[in-house]
């Protein structure tokens, strides 16, 4: 693949399969080559959309498609798993959506897969790939704040009810914990580096049995936490502060696609720290993911699959002090 186009497929047509698209048309050295949906008429919409010249109508010619070398899933993440192994099972590369699974069994058997067949996967954790949050990584590993030993962080939206929808539906894993929460989890551990060794958190679950609201505090060794928040009915900051024992830095709102950070440390004025994206900002994700397929790698090291495996290790075991399951199950 060196030097030539690498040349996608989408499956799935929704709204995240359409900001990724756009994404796609910014870079260069990136070809969106072929959508797969259940609808014949959404896939040709799709594809006069964003030029795609091959439209299927099911997701297995999609996969089957041997001019496609990677495919970005963009369904409700209780699709997800069932997706990537169809992918893979066709010797695709694969970026799939986050949340990556319902769980981490489910997140485990994709992951053996993969490096049983050995295929790229990640995670789209697109968060992580922002020049804001490369910046953010490079001040933590130059001890610019010292030891981290808290972090405060939250992601919640207020939704209007629809017991049919992702967000509401427990058959497609809905609540705000995988929508939403995934992220600030994510960020925990992109900053500390390992699973939790204690949990401590509260939920409420709406009507139709989904967490709306959530309160996580995650413990690390040596007492280091994160306080964590997630909502699909309630608005809430969008910040997140890493505390360590020599300053703090504040992430601005909308932390999820920061582009500004603040360096705070006493006894010397505030540093601002600018970090613009053109773009909707997913192409990172594109780009790193491209970059480790000209490179013959089979994941990425800044979204590693043993992380994204703990990761949905800690979602379930929030989840399971809530008493939360969901029918696939």
């Amino acid at each position: 693949m060196t030097g030539s186009p690498i040349r996608w497929g989408i499956l799935s047509t929704g709204r995240i399969a359409g900001v990724f698209a756009e994404a796609l048309q910014s870079l260069d050295d990136a070809r969106l080559v072929a959508v797969g949906s259940r609808s014949a008429d959404a896939a040709a919409a799709f594809g006069d959309r964003f030029n795609a010249p091959r439209r299927y109508a099911s997701y297995e010619e999609l996969a089957a498609d041997p001019e496609v070398d990677i495919v970005y899933i963009a369904t409700p993440h209780a699709l997800h798993a069932e997706n990537c192994l169809l992918c893979l099972h066709y010797g695709k590369a694969v970026l799939c959506e986050k949340p990556f699974t319902i769980n981490a069994r489910q997140a485990a058997e994709v992951i053996a897969v993969a490096r049983e067949r050995g295929m790229f996967l990640m995670e789209a954790m697109w968060t992580r790939f922002l020049p804001a949050i490369a910046r953010l990584r490079e001040l933590l590993a130059a001890n610019a704040i010292g030891e981290v030993r808290m972090i405060a962080s939250d992601f919640g939206f207020r939704s209007s009810v629809d017991p049919r929808s992702r967000l509401f539906d427990p058959a497609l894993g809905g609540g705000s914990l995988l929508d939403v929460g995934v992220y600030p989890v994510s960020l925990t551990s992109m900053i500390f580096g390992s699973e939790p060794e204690r949990i401590a958190t509260l939920a409420h679950l709406g009507a139709t049995g989904v967490d709306e609201e959530a309160a996580m505090i995650l413990g690390y060794s040596s007492g280091r936490m994160a306080m964590l928040w997630s909502a699909i009915r309630t608005e809430t900051p969008h910040e997140t502060t890493i505390m360590g024992t020599d300053g703090m830095i504040r992430v601005h709102p909308q932390w999820w696609r920061a582009r500004t950070l603040t360096l705070i440390r006493g006894g010397r004025a505030d540093e601002v720290i600018e970090t613009p994206y053109s773009g909707n900002g997913y192409q990172y994700e594109a780009i790193e993911a491209m970059r480790c397929l000209r490179a013959g790698m089979t994941e990425s090291p800044v979204m590693p699959l043993d992380e994204t495996l703990g990761i949905m290790r800690t979602l379930d075991a929030i989840r399971a002090q809530w008493g939360l399951t969901y029918p696939m199950e």
